[in-house]
């Protein structure tokens, strides 16, 4: 059973990350947190007596009167806090003893420990961020990437959820139409015109399929490009790994099949996190071992986001290397992408011809000289972000909660727009947008269930 959202207490815990340091910060939230922390803190004046927004210098005492540390205390005043609360922050020296002894005494004078993204919850409960923005503050915390710091910072800032507020207020107006129809339905007055019904969800329609239309990209952006190494055995996969991470990360040897099991490792391009597989080499085999690295490949090509194929332009391509290499470009999901990557182009046989695969791109490249690698490199970040991706004005969507819910709204709107081609009454259009109001809703945190809200703060770190 979810437990209940809990708002009246004061609560508290350590902000910043386990382990030394400089500082670390115990942060106190809620109606008694100035109280909290006056009953343990020793400065020139109380802290019940300062303003918001300043910082005070002084010591954590115990109840036996000693010093348990030097610290500065920071009050913010509600409602102009992170959380809308009263808020003190005690910035006390880093170190694992030292915060946990100061926030053992913070509790003992009334505070209880804060729950995992406790504070951020409160936040929103208090109209200080919405549930998109709350969320991207989870999304920030994690950010690995420039490009995922940019697209939280967007989020955060309200970029997705001024555009769904916008959304709203479209539909709302149309709602209200509908519904005033209703008051009016014995004299027949129309006072929605059915065209220009259909023409302005045609339009909601256009903007919320422009935002799903990105959310692979934001989906990349925040949890990093996934990019598969395929081919046979002994084609360089291995080292053009090594080459892309500038460190021997993968075994390299001339025994075929050396891989057997998957490597993953990550790297930055312009930006944007690159997850690197290097797979076994597909082939036919025998072996157990082998043949199991041969299907957990075809499982991470199924998954990738970008497949890199290499072939041996030192040796020709044989009918079962040629089919191997369509029944892997077949595995990719709808949303894959892939680039035919020609190894050892230094020492190209003279009977080498690729084989014709339409809207591939490909790129020669030499292991052992490093030729092509920096083109290889663009392509990576081209294929995985197209020139245009960047021009949309629409947000850039990166949650799957998200991304549902845009996808339920226009469902909802199927519906509306069925309705109104059939003629019915503007009733059964008011309860399909109203669905569609509620799914847009839920996006940020207008008509979120309890439960759900329980689950997404749920996975916020302890302390934010």
């Amino acid at each position: 059973m979810t437990a209940p959202l809990r708002t009246q207490d004061t609560i508290a815990a350590v902000a910043t990350p386990a382990g030394n340091g400089g500082i670390a910060v115990i942060r106190i939230s809620g109606p008694d947190a100035v109280g909290v922390a006056d009953r343990v803190f020793r400065g020139r004046i109380p802290l019940s007596s300062a303003a918001s927004h300043t910082v005070h210098y002084g010591s954590v005492v115990g109840e036996d009167g000693r010093p348990a540390d030097a610290i500065l205390a920071t009050v913010f005043r509600a409602p102009h806090s992170y959380t809308g609360e009263e808020v003190v922050e005690l910035g006390t020296h880093g170190g694992h003893f030292v915060s946990r002894a100061v926030l053992r005494l913070v509790i003992a004078a009334g505070a209880r420990p804060a729950d995992p993204g406790e504070f951020t919850l409160r936040a929103f409960l208090n109209d200080r961020l919405d549930l998109a923005q709350a969320e991207a503050v989870a999304d920030l915390i994690h950010a690995r990437s420039e490009r995922a710091h940019r697209v939280s910072m967007e989020q955060l800032t309200g970029k997705l959820s001024g555009h769904i507020r916008e959304l709203r207020s479209t539909l709302t107006d149309l709602c209200s139409l509908l519904e005033l129809e209703l008051d009016f339905s014995e004299e027949g007055i129309e006072l929605a015109r059915r065209d220009e019904l259909l023409s302005k969800l045609s339009g909601v329609r256009e903007r919320i399929q422009t935002i799903l239309s990105r959310y692979s990209t934001g989906k990349m952006a925040r949890e990093g490009v996934r990019v598969a190494l395929a081919g046979k055995p002994n084609v360089g996969k291995s080292s053009l790994l090594n080459i892309l991470l500038e460190e021997e990360r993968a075994i390299v040897s001339e025994i075929p099949g050396t891989t057997r099991d998957v490597i993953e490792e990550s790297i930055t391009l312009h930006g944007m996190e690159f997850v690197f597989t290097d797979t076994a080499g597909i082939r036919e085999s025998v072996d157990l071992i082998e043949k199991e690295g041969i299907r957990r490949t075809m499982q991470h090509i199924r998954k990738a986001d970008i497949v890199l194929f290499m072939v041996d332009a030192s040796e020709e391509i044989g009918k079962g290397e040629a089919d191997m290499l369509e029944e892997a470009m077949n595995s990719l999901p709808k949303h894959g992408k892939s680039i035919l990557v020609v190894n050892k182009a230094d020492r190209k046989a003279s009977g080498f011809s690729l084989p014709v695969i339409p809207d591939r791109p490909s790129v020669e490249i030499s292991c052992k000289t490093h030729t092509g690698i920096d083109m290889l490199k663009s392509m990576l970040f081209e294929t995985a972000i197209p020139d245009h991706a960047d021009e949309s004005d629409a947000p850039l969507i990166t949650n799957e909660r998200h991304k549902d819910a845009l996808v339920h709204a226009l469902e909802s709107l199927d519906s509306a727009e069925r309705s109104i081609q059939q003629n019915m009454s503007g009733e059964f259009v008011a309860v399909d947008l109203r669905e569609a109001l509620n799914h847009l809703g839920d996006i940020i945190g207008l008509t979120t269930p309890e439960d759900i809200l329980n689950n997404i703060f749920a996975r916020f770190c302890i302390g934010k």
